[in-house]
């Protein structure tokens, strides 16, 4: 849902991300791979990756947009063919330390290379050849960048002294050190015709250049630290200020807004409405000028793409996740889907097309989410000890409705009501719980009023545990609450006057969540003691214990997940654990399901959120139509040996790939009189996909003396009639004749004894001297 992105200190920032000259695609960097995503789908189309699977620290792409070159930590420089997937052209950086910015030219042929050595370096990708080697940067190279004009063979390079070097292709030397800014310059952007230049710095400072004298004309003071300036085009932008032709530049940093400043006056004439919470701070900047589109990237790796000419927000990326701690769907349909991750901003994604919306207002970590029975309502809560309710419209945009705060502490659990959009009742680290209602007007509100979010005051206010509130949950019918607690118990609680009906003990720790029973007065909590346990509303007795985690069980919804990374089904009335899902790495954290149980979505300390199908009903379907075919099959085969066609007996007892089967078909033709012929007429008339199978079916039979006979007559048939070569191509001959071997000279040895036995049995009897019969007496 979220792809995972890389963090990079603060030091050294290379440009993780850039866009192409189209705006169709955005390359990122992610650990040891470039992703390159559909803009408008927000798909990734292909991951680039190198055999070494060493980190990328830095990349370009081409201005025409047909070499990409990506740089690792093993000195190696790799050219793709990025539409296709593959590396044009691989080799060493030359470098003693790892890249860490490249840039190329305007004509996409020579590329430069910064390194943490200090040195500069240039490269002729289309022939193949290094073409330049500058010294006397002290420290990283962080930035280098051609000039516009090919003509001109001017090369710019910043590195950790804070000033910018340009050096001369053609006299293969620097040509001047420029110095104006007292810490590290983060960009420089170039005017359209080449003679004038713009540098940022995290000294809170952009610098104009005259690029003819190489002398500073303007300096514009910023107030932030700066790390990507971006020269806007020479016309007229009343939407941002810019109503003269005069250069125009705009910067982004970490204040976490795009400002728009007059380079001749030095004057800001247009700047963002700011948003709250940490994490917004803007590490990088881009224009894509035929596309006629902004690229900014947050802190926290969210990616906005904007109209340059408005900065109107057209598309939001969320580029790590980091630990997901809870999910909910949205909408009537489940359309959506709201993520709380580790930061203070939720990420709303359409299922059908992934399109994320970033909602701002929250100051510290959203710790959970619950929905309203409608799905239109949503709550949330945060360390900020505040909750805010937020209303996604028709067309799939939130705006924050409602917001309110009054604990002490961090707010970790909320809970919406059930049967109508009516109050919503929070759980603290305070140790109290508090019930909010709702103004009535505000489900019917399709947006945020235009004087703010409405303030929500608690109705009731009641300390329920000894310890931290893990968890709440409001009874289908609106009339109880259970609270569960870091203390070990689970609570019941009547509503609205939160009055104590009874407590649930039982486990040996804490308590990480509670939910009522859709159907049936029980309550299920689930404890980080690994179990969970179900438990009678009326005498507060505990039903039923499940165990099988391997560690505390963090969510149930009825399927309870735990910290060991997987989720279990269970069958309520056998405590079996009938289903495993195993497709986390680490704690799960969220589970909800969708209104008609037939989706469900899990969160996890991973960076993941998995969408789950339940697929009961296609496989219920599947296997009945198996039983179905396997009657009439059983049915087909029963009728051919009856008529005696025992070659298409055997081939469709062979198709069904099972050994039982055909061994009776095998046993069937051996009870014919003219059994030998019949069998070896109808084995050597199989296919060799058959053969191939019936040799493996031979293995099994061999492993038991009452089928060995049968074995070892179709055993005998194969390597009687089949060549020996024709033998060993056949697939898997080697493992079926060393699982032979043994078994068959057991086999033999059994016989040779039996037949021992017999030979002395017969010498016996012949060596036997029976006495003679005394004559009858004569007849008086």
């Amino acid at each position: 849902m979220a792809s995972r992105g890389c963090k990079v200190s603060p030091g050294l920032r290379p440009f993780c991300h850039q866009l192409d000259q189209t705006g169709q695609h955005l390359f990122c960097v992610c650990g040891t791979r470039v992703n390159i995503l559909d803009v408008a789908s927000g798909a990734v189309l292909r991951s680039l990756e190198q055999e070494d699977q060493e980190d990328i620290t830095a990349f370009d792409l081409s201005p025409d947009d047909e070499v990409l070159v990506t740089a690792t930590r093993a000195l190696l420089l790799a050219q793709w063919a990025w539409r296709e997937g593959s590396i044009v052209r691989l080799w060493k950086a030359i470098h003693t330390a790892p890249v860490a910015a490249m840039a190329f030219d305007p004509t996409s042929t020579l590329l430069a290379t910064g390194g943490c050595d200090g040195a500069v370096r240039v490269w002729d990708v289309v022939r193949h050849y290094g073409t330049h080697h500058f010294r006397g940067s002290p420290g990283v190279v962080h930035l280098v960048a051609f000039h516009p004009d090919p003509a001109r063979l001017l090369l710019f390079s910043s590195a950790a002294d804070a000033s910018i070097r340009v050096w001369s292709l053609q006299d293969r030397s620097c040509l001047a050190v420029l110095t104006a800014h007292y810490s590290a310059v983060t960009s420089v952007t170039f005017s359209a015709d080449g003679y004038t230049m713009i540098s940022s710095g995290r000294d809170k400072i952009c610098t104009v250049w005259d690029l003819q004298s190489l002398q500073a004309t303007k300096t514009v003071p910023v107030f932030e630290s700066v790390e990507a300036a971006v020269l806007l085009p020479e016309e007229p932008a009343p939407e941002l200020g810019v109503k003269s032709t005069g250069l125009h530049f705009l910067t982004a940093g970490d204040q976490g807004i795009l400002r728009v400043w007059e380079a001749a006056s030095g004057q800001c004439v247009h700047a963002q409405p700011r948003l709250p919470g940490p994490g917004q701070e803007l590490t990088h900047c881009a224009l894509a000028r035929a596309a006629g589109l902004l690229l900014s990237v947050t802190a926290d790796h969210n990616l906005l793409l904007y109209e340059a000419r408005s900065l109107q927000l057209q598309k939001q990326f969320a580029g790590y996740s980091e630990e997901v701690l809870d999910v909910r769907f949205l909408g009537p349909e489940n359309s959506h889907v709201v993520v709380a991750s580790n930061s203070p901003c939720l990420k709303v994604f359409e299922l059908q097309t992934s399109a994320c919306q970033i909602l701002h207002g929250h100051t510290d970590i959203v710790l959970a989410l619950d929905v309203f029975r409608k799905g239109w309502l949503f709550a949330s809560c945060a360390k900020d000890q505040s909750i805010r309710i937020w209303r996604i419209n028709k067309a799939g945009l939130v705006a924050c409705v409602a917001q309110g705060s009054g604990h002490t502490h961090s707010v970790g659990t909320i809970c919406c009501s059930r049967l109508k959009e009516s109050f919503l009742v929070t759980g603290s680290q305070d140790c109290t719980v508090k019930l909010w209602p709702l103004p009535e007007a505000l489900p019917s509100r399709s947006t945020a009023p235009d004087s703010g979010p409405v303030l929500l005051q608690a109705q009731a206010t009641q300390r329920c545990h000894d310890k931290d509130i893990n968890s709440v949950a409001i009874a289908p019918n609106d009339k109880l609450l259970a609270t569960g607690s870091q203390d070990r118990t689970a609570k019941l609680w009547a509503l609205p006057q939160c009055q104590l009906l009874g407590i649930f003990s039982g486990h040996r720790r804490g308590l990480w969540c509670v939910q009522f029973s859709p159907m049936d007065q029980v309550l299920a909590t689930a404890s980080a003691d690994g179990t969970v346990k179900l438990w009678a509303l009326q005498d507060f007795s505990c039903l039923k214990t499940f165990e099988g985690h391997d560690a505390s069980v963090g969510a149930s919804r009825c399927r309870p997940s735990g910290s060991d990374g997987l989720v279990k089904l269970w069958t309520i009335k056998s405590n079996e654990c009938v289903r495993t899902l195993d497709a986390h790495e680490d704690k799960v954290w969220g589970l909800h399901c969708s209104r008609l149980d037939d989706r469900a979505l899990t969160a996890a300390s991973d960076s993941r959120v998995i969408l789950w199908k339940d697929v009961t009903e296609e496989e219920q379907a599947e296997e009945e139509a198996r039983r179905e075919e396997e009657v009439v099959r059983q049915q087909e085969l029963d009728n051919l040996l009856h008529e005696k066609r025992y070659l298409r007996a055997l081939g469709l007892a062979i198709s069904l790939d099972r050994p039982h089967t055909v061994l009776t078909v095998i046993q069937a033709i051996r009870r014919d009189p003219e059994s030998c012929e019949k069998l070896e007429a109808t084995v050597l008339q199989l296919r060799r996909d058959q053969k191939e199978a019936l040799l493996r079916f031979c293995v099994t039979w061999n492993t038991n003396s009452r089928h060995c006979h049968e074995a070892q007559a179709v055993l005998g048939m194969l390597l009687r009639h089949e060549a020996p070569e024709e033998l060993l191509a056949y697939d898997g001959v080697r493992a079926s004749l060393e699982a032979l071997l043994p078994y068959t000279e057991r086999h033999f040895q059994r016989l040779s004894r039996t037949l021992q036995a017999a030979a002395f049995l017969d010498f016996l009897w012949h060596s036997m001297k029976l006495p003679t019969l005394p004559a009858a007496p004569p007849a008086l």
